[in-house]
């Protein structure tokens, strides 16, 4: 297996992460998360094809009702834009810009993408289920010396690493 060159210090990459956290709070008010975006979008797409819906549906109407609650008016939207688009800008600077489905030679395409599909469903439903997405409630939380953030950190990897474990054999 060959192994590819690291771009960037890590430490730096934490550092620079805290910094841009730190200017989330200054300029908005909130910390850095990507699950409410997708949120903003569904609730705008729902209220064009339903609007009636939204309006009376308790979820959608606390939103609706907001004049901010447009996609366009949510800066979120704009940070997971700008992730997409600096990380094919970054790619194609180093030259890894490609496209490739990452399993175990035992696992076929179709079987990693329908995981992984399902996977994206539970970790949405889950995201908002606990209000946010756990790096956004990570990041954020730790940012304000929070003790749900640390609580988090050791909950996500720890957690993480005891799956692991279970799971392992997939990718032997």
């Amino acid at each position: 297996m060959e192994r590819r060159k690291q771009y960037m210090n890590p430490y730096l990459a934490g550092f620079l992460i805290g910094l841009f956290m730190i200017a989330a709070y200054f300029f908005s008010g909130e910390g850095l998360g990507a699950s409410g975006s997708l949120k903003s979008v569904v609730v705008a797409g729902v209220n064009v094809i339903a609007p009636n819906y939204a309006k009376e549906a308790t979820f959608y109407k606390s939103y609706v009702e907001k004049p901010d609650s447009l996609p366009i008016k949510t800066w979120l939207v704009f940070e997971v834009l700008g992730v997409i688009v600096g990380a094919i800008i970054s790619a194609t600077i180093a030259g890894r810009l490609g496209s490739e489905i990452g399993k175990p030679p035992h696992i076929t395409n179709k079987t990693r993408l329908i995981a992984a599909g399902v996977g994206g469903v539970f970790f949405g439903i889950g995201s908002q289920l606990g209000r946010g997405c756990t790096s956004g409630m990570v990041m954020s939380g730790m940012g304000v010396l929070s003790l749900s953030g640390f609580i988090g950190l050791i909950a996500i990897f720890g957690g993480g690493y005891m799956i692991a474990y279970f799971f392992r054999k997939l990718w032997i």
